[in-house]
């Protein structure tokens, strides 16, 4: 079936807040539509309002036909407890709640028509859905695409719990949902977070090909360059919203002349009422002037003198009127507001050892996984660049290199007066019900309260944000609280494990210019391929299959 979805006049926020509103939007089928925009913006609000889970604050959205599919695939993988991996797909795809509607359906046969109502309608309606959501053949695909991602889960799918997946693991389910999923409109909510190269490629020719439309959300610029065909920009500083047709990078291009020239026309605006005002100025004071001369010089009985003085100080005060008149007719330009930037540095230490690690003929178990043999050397002040797909043993690697795994054969040693700062994957550092400021100031005892605060201000977490359990948090607050915890505490090696997941694009392009002036040892683990490409390394390893190489 082919759908469109179309939006007029929407307005969302929350509580008594609107993030956007006025916002007409159209999804045909064929469309890929790339929204962005500074967290908090109302990205995910926007998605959430088009599948129709939560009511805009104004406005409207309506389905072409009524009963299309809409799939929305949120942030972070949903794992309810005690859920398999088979019944997480049929939840996903919609096959479940088609399920229930047909079973449902079908038991109100035996009941008589109500309000007018067949059940036999309602059933044959419920039917059609059920074999349009790909419910009926569902099991026979499930394996098929799961064994296609390289998804070993060790139970069967009805066994296998989300709850005990890896991230990567998890990532990937969440993508086999997408792949076996048969929805008219696709919203996706940060797909590319934590997928590996093999899965991106798999995403973006998924989307390529999809037939009916879709809205996504990500901050991964090489996935958006090549999927996206228009380009809907939240704009929170100037509280606008505008779509843009053409790819991401033209996009890019078009925003950046659009701002100069929003800039460009303020600027002359202002120059030209400075101008007026400072000529209003003078010839008021020139009005003023005259008037007092006149008084002195002009002798009571030189009524002649006295009245050409006093006319010719009427014609300087009529000028001044003349100029403030221009000047109110003058069509006011608002001045661009400036977006938020998060600026930062990366905290340094004393330079650590020559030799910063070292793995000697090292193997790593972690059940029926082996990382090795591996025998490396990190030196001081090296930037290594890691790369390899999802259960390949990277997480593993580091761990060995930081002193955080024994090996169960080989050696490992960790070098002297290494000051270690991390961004994990899962953003384990600043975890739990204690509130953010209280977690934080665990971390660095030697800053004041008020310094901690002063400084989470800078990375855009203010009072609602540091009084609020950590958990509480968005991904991409707790990224920025982890890149606050780097500027504070002194490193001299830096491990980041996907840095740019849950990050805005402005706030990944500051990382990059941070690591550009940090000059101790770089760990990078990353599939975003622009930052790959950005960031400079020394040394490039690939793990793939318990195995690393140096490329």
């Amino acid at each position: 079936m082919t759908a469109t979805l179309v939006a007029q006049g929407l307005a969302g926020g929350y509580g008594h807040r609107t993030l956007f509103d006025a916002l007409d939007l159209t999804v045909a089928p064929g469309d890929v539509i790339g929204v962005v925009g500074a967290n908090g913006a109302g990205k995910s609000t926007l998605l959430r309002l088009l599948a129709g889970i939560v009511e805009p604050q104004a406005g409207t959205v309506s389905l072409a036909p009524a009963d299309a599919f809409i799939g929305w695939l949120p942030q972070e993988h949903e794992r309810v407890a005690g859920e398999t991996v088979a019944a997480y797909i049929e939840r996903r795809t919609g096959c479940a709640q088609a399920t229930r509607d047909m079973d449902a359906a079908a038991a109100a046969l035996a009941d008589p028509a109500t309000d007018g109502i067949d059940p036999a309608d309602v059933y044959s309606a419920a039917l059609e859905r059920w074999l349009a959501s790909g419910a009926a053949d569902l099991d026979e695909r499930l394996p098929v695409v799961l064994a296609d991602l390289g998804l070993d889960l060790g139970d069967a799918p009805d066994q296998a719990l989300m709850t005990s997946l890896s991230g990567g693991q998890a990532a990937r389910v969440g993508l086999a949902a997408l792949l076996l999923s048969r929805f008219d409109i696709v919203l996706l909510d940060e797909p590319t977070n934590d997928l590996d190269l093999d899965g991106l490629e798999r995403l973006e020719a998924f989307v390529r090909g999809i037939r009916g439309g879709v809205v996504l959300v990500s901050h991964d610029r090489e996935f958006l360059a090549r999927c996206v065909t228009r380009v809907l920009e939240l704009d929170l500083a100037q509280g606008s919203n505008r779509v843009f047709g053409g790819g991401y990078d033209a996009y890019l291009e078009e925003r950046a002349t659009l701002r100069r020239h929003a800039r460009e026309k303020y600027d002359e605006f202002a120059e030209k009422k400075a101008d007026l005002v400072a000529r209003a100025r003078v010839q008021r004071e020139w009005s003023s002037q005259g008037v007092r001369n006149a008084m002195k010089k002009s002798p009571d009985n030189d009524k002649i003198k006295r009245k050409a003085s006093m006319e010719s100080s009427e014609k300087q005060a009529q000028k001044v009127r003349q100029m403030e008149s221009r000047i109110a007719r003058l069509e006011e330009v608002e001045e661009p507001r400036k977006e938020w930037q998060l600026q930062f540095t990366i905290g340094s230490a004393p330079r650590s050892s020559t030799v910063v690690s070292t793995l000697s003929s090292a193997v790593f178990r972690q059940g029926s996984f082996a990382l090795g043999p591996v025998s490396l050397q990190v030196n001081a002040g090296e930037r290594i660049g890691i790369t390899g797909p999802n259960g390949a043993g990277k997480s593993t690697l580091l761990r060995g290199l930081l002193g955080r795994q024994a090996p169960s054969e080989g050696t490992a040693g960790l070098g002297t007066s290494v000051q270690i700062g991390e961004i994990d994957q899962a953003r384990a550092l600043l975890a739990g019900s204690e509130p953010l400021a209280a977690a934080f100031e665990s971390l660095v005892p030697e800053m004041s309260s008020g310094e901690v605060r002063t400084l989470l201000a800078k990375f855009g977490l203010k009072a609602d944000h540091v009084s609020r359990p950590v958990d509480r948090l968005s991904p991409g607050e707790r990224t920025r609280a982890g890149l606050a915890l780097l500027q504070a505490r002194g490193v001299n090696v830096l491990v980041l494990d996907e840095p740019t997941n849950h990050l805005d694009l402005p706030a990944i392009e500051q990382l990059e210019q941070a690591l550009e002036s940090y000059d101790g040892t770089l760990l990078l683990v990353t599939h975003d391929r622009r930052m790959l490409a950005t960031v400079q390394t020394d040394r490039r390893w690939r793990v793939e299959a318990g195995q690393v190489t140096e490329l």
